[in-house]
């Protein structure tokens, strides 16, 4: 008989309790990550689930044209991966990929015009959910075609190579990327030259509607890394401080000229796949038990424990983001619309024009 959903509360229960007992991490924070470098942590955390909850109903209201795809549950993944790099280091995105350019410092006020499509945005409204850019902060863009950041990412990579500088790139993408043939191209690729690149899998063992287990035999990604020579590591991706330490390792070893890693960070999308998912493929009941590992939760419960913060501070903090969103919010409602005369910007650079004696 034909099943009506693919995962039901049973096999999520079973999923759970295996995360639990292979990959689920206590909160400890890495060496020399200081008390303001924590806080700053859980500030981006907070700001990403405020931001994406709010893009959803703002979707709702039709302030936001296309689809969006919420980055909530996964703060802990592009935060903890970020504030492991350095500044002049590089990410590529995936379609979810607000979280990635908060996490790299990106401005709230040019990523909401740019979700709205006013021309303050980032992309000057052209780029919306899915295609958001902020290169100035290292972002250097978000793509809806699954796997199509790899190769950007690989390029960024033989740049520091050709060019001997020490910056790495982390390639961000999905657990449904990893059956594209660019991602084989793309490691093995890095890995022969030794390129600075971490690609970074984010396994919320989804890909829409389709589970990851049903979609490879061996639902271990990081066990894929055999196969190119490169170390492979998979990490609690509901842990904070579990993706900045093997991020950090990653970057130490890249700048090293020891090349790539894959590091599969692994949690469970409870929430839709995008702003209008009725999630008919699977109990919506399943979702609900992950939702005691939430990793922003988890991280304001650290720092109160811990005694790193007090409760009125973590308070005040996600008040502070919930603030800083609202402000955004305004701006970019009051924002100015394209004019129709901006049509063909950004098609040609500069240099181009100025061979062709065109005006910028």
């Amino acid at each position: 008989m034909m099943r009506t959903c693919s995962i039901t509360m049973e096999e999520s229960e079973a999923v759970l309790e295996e995360f639990k007992k292979e990959v689920l991490a206590s909160m400890e924070p890495p060496p020399g990550l200081s008390v303001e470098g924590q806080l700053e942590i859980y500030r981006k955390m907070a700001v990403i689930r405020v931001f994406d909850t709010r893009v959803k109903e703002l979707w709702k209201q039709n302030f936001i044209y296309g689809l969006a795809h919420s980055y909530v549950g996964a703060e802990a993944i592009g935060v903890g991966a970020c504030a492991a790099l350095r500044d002049g280091d590089y990410i590529t995105s995936t379609h979810r990929g607000h979280g990635h350019t908060i996490a790299m410092g990106g401005d709230l006020k040019k990523m909401m015009a740019e979700l709205m499509g006013k021309y303050d945005g980032y992309c000057r409204g052209k780029g919306g959910s899915m295609h958001i850019a902020a290169v100035d902060e290292g972002m250097l863009g978000a793509t809806g075609i699954v796997g199509s950041g790899m190769p950007i990412a690989v390029g960024a990579g033989l740049t520091a190579s050709v060019l001997k500088k020490d910056f790495v790139t982390v390639c961000f993408h999905g657990d449904g990327g990893t059956n594209q043939g660019i991602w084989h191209e793309s490691i093995n690729l890095s890995s022969t030259w030794d390129l600075p690149v971490i690609f970074l899998c984010e396994n919320n063992q989804w890909a829409i509607s389709f589970p990851y287990s049903q979609a490879a035999k061996n639902p271990r990604v990081a066990d894929r890394a055999i196969g190119y020579g490169i170390p492979g590591v998979t990490v609690d991706g509901f842990n904070v401080f579990s993706v900045y330490a093997a991020v950090k390792e990653a970057a130490d070893r890249a700048r090293n000229g020891e090349g790539p890693t894959l590091i599969e960070a692994k949690f469970y999308r409870y929430i839709g796949h995008f702003v209008a998912d009725d999630e008919h493929y699977r109990d919506l009941a399943s979702n609900e038990p992950w939702g005691e590992l939430d990793p922003v939760r988890r991280m304001a419960d650290y720092l109160v424990e811990s005694g790193t913060a007090s409760q009125e501070e973590v308070e005040n903090i996600y008040v502070e983001a919930q603030t800083a969103v609202e402000e955004a919010i305004e701006y970019a409602k009051q924002a100015p619309e394209p004019s129709p005369d901006t049509l063909y910007e950004g098609l040609y650079s500069p240099e181009f024009l100025q061979s062709r004696g065109e005006d910028i």
